[in-house]
């Protein structure tokens, strides 16, 4: 937990726009592209990752194009650590296979007549890197990101998850000082993207412990998850330029840009991960300080029920909202967090946490179910809550709240199941959301 009570998501370090403890940056970029309409100027810490985020047309591949060494700008700078890649005042341009920079596409794009352990080697070799040793690495690479036992298969034997494995164990062998990542996970399927995700976070962690933070990365992605799971800091671009910059929670949390501000639109609580589910906060909920110790029920619960919109233009009505985990169907383990306000969050989670350990609840807005009163039974995810607006959000309304320790929160519902509740900003009233839609992550 930071000092300011932010968490930084990731782990990988407290960072401030893109600068260490000494005020260095490991990798600066400013470039101009005047015929993509591109003009960007960022900074990355040593060992820091940075997920870049924004509309399609942004700007985002044109940044890790720049970096590479594969666009060329009208003007700028690039350095990482003390070598400069590229200076267009002095005219340096270091060719592309000197920069020591890695890119990873979604695409594993192998050497289909290459073995694996082959592709992995090719890295090494192609810097000279004598058999035995360019051997011994893809060796050890393949066994961090868990595909030892793949070596000797060709490329049209692996999965998808496998191929992409073996992929970031060859953008990795060859010792980039600037990772880049350009929608690793796109073409996974959601289960598979979870564990190559939670991999790639342990690798990214490791590397950067390993190489002393001589080392920074850049994700380009179009997934929330991602952020939350990998990166130290979101960099937001739009029409050619940053247009937000921040930790990964407070650009969820204080969004400064309409694509951020969509990007937003998911619950996510911070606070320290507990050893156990305690049994006593089923009936006790996670309402805010002061309300716990069970309900007092003076009535039947008005239920708001949530639903989709038909293509017909009828709601669907439906109990509890079931939506798509934030990690889809992937195993995992139950898991739960206690907020500032003492407050106990459930759910799930595909990671190792440690008792103590700061970490995040997130949740769907759809996921969440709306009462007027407490809801009868034990459910294990209850928020008492303040209504502090309520928005047409297309075909449903969302509702915004915070509980009693001011923490943002929001549900939404049906038009019709809206009018049914009678809802107002002012009003109060009780989220409730199941711990299988809730997944936890590092924080």
């Amino acid at each position: 937990m930071r000092n300011d009570g932010s968490v930084g998501v990731s782990g990988f370090g407290e960072r401030d726009g893109g600068a260490d403890a000494a005020g260095a940056p490991w990798l600066s970029v400013e470039a101009t592209v005047i015929e993509r309409g591109f003009a960007v100027s960022m900074r990355l810490a040593p060992g820091e990752v940075v997920a870049v985020l924004g509309p399609n047309g942004a700007g985002k591949s044109t940044l890790l194009s720049v970096i590479a060494g594969l666009v060329h700008p009208d003007s700028g700078r690039v350095r990482a650590g003390d070598r400069v890649l590229l200076d267009t005042a002095t005219g340096t341009d270091v060719p592309v296979a000197r920069r020591k920079v890695g890119l990873l596409a979604q695409d594993s794009l192998l050497f289909g007549s290459l073995s694996a352990a082959e592709n992995v080697e090719f890295g090494p070799r192609s810097q000279g890197m004598g058999r035995q040793e360019s051997a011994e690495t893809a060796r050890r690479w393949l066994a961090e990101v868990g595909a030892a036992d793949l070596a000797a298969r060709k490329p049209r034997k692996l999965s998808g998850g496998q191929a992409q494995r073996v992929a970031i164990a060859r953008a990795l062998a060859a010792g980039p000082e600037v990772l880049l990542l350009d929608e690793p996970m796109g073409s996974l399927d959601v289960a598979v993207a979870a564990q190559v995700r939670s991999m790639l976070r342990r690798v990214l962690h490791d590397r950067a412990a390993a190489t002393g933070g001589r080392s920074a990365a850049i994700i380009v992605t179009h997934d929330l998850v991602d952020a939350l799971t990998l990166a130290d800091r979101i960099v937001v671009l739009d029409n050619g330029s940053v247009v937000d910059d921040g930790p990964v929670e407070r650009v969820l949390r204080s969004p400064r840009s309409p694509f951020a501000a969509d990007l937003a639109g998911t619950n996510m609580v911070s606070g320290h991960a507990v050893d156990a589910v305690d049994a006593a906060s089923e009936s006790a909920g996670t309402g805010a300080a002061g309300h716990g110790g069970g309900w007092i029920r003076r009535r039947r619960p008005e239920r708001v029920r949530t639903g989709r919109v038909r293509p017909d233009g009828a709601a669907a009505a439906r109990q509890g909202s079931r939506t798509p985990a934030v990690e889809g169907d992937a195993p995992s383990t139950p898991a739960a967090i206690r907020t500032v306000s003492e407050a106990q969050v459930e759910g799930g989670t595909l990671h190792r946490l440690a008792a103590g350990e700061p970490a995040v609840a997130v949740f769907s807005p759809r996921a969440v179910a709306v009462y007027r009163t407490a809801p009868h039974g034990s459910p294990r995810n209850v928020f008492p809550v303040r209504v502090t607006a309520v928005e047409a959000r297309g075909d449903a309304i969302r509702v915004r709240a915070s509980d009693g320790a001011g923490i943002p929160l929001m549900a939404e519902m049906t038009t019709t199941a809206a009018r049914e509740l009678g809802i107002a900003a002012g009003d109060e009233a009780v989220f409730v959301v199941k711990a299988s839609e809730v997944r936890v992550y590092p924080g």
